[in-house]
């Protein structure tokens, strides 16, 4: 199975390279494919119209899992509720559930 993900972020926040490493780990545990798309977000413009809501967004198959209804869009580093707390990006066990709940829904 072939599961779209985008990781929206800036340069500013590395978080998003943590999650990068986490969802490959996570997709390698599951035995899925990513196919990762990697988009910088550079204006407050472009982060109102992407829904931004801090770096790094994962949206996976177009959705983000880890959506707060309250977050304005963005520019800011965004943290994760994590289960050892707050944290740049969430954990590869998080990843791996959203990732598992995925592709069962599809």
């Amino acid at each position: 199975m072939r599961i779209a993900v985008s990781i929206q972020f800036f340069d500013s926040c590395p978080g998003w390279e943590v999650a990068r490493a986490r969802l490959e780990e996570a997709a390698t545990q599951l035995g899925v494919d990513l196919e990762v798309e990697l988009r910088r977000v550079e204006t407050l413009e472009e982060a109102h119209s992407l829904g931004f809501a801090g770096s790094p967004t994962i949206r996976i198959a177009g959705s983000d899992p880890f959506a707060d209804a309250g977050a304005a869009p963005g520019l800011t580093c965004r943290l994760y509720a994590t289960p050892d707390g707050w944290a740049g990006a969430p954990t590869t066990a998080q990843l791996v559930a959203v990732l598992a709940e995925r592709t069962h829904t599809t």
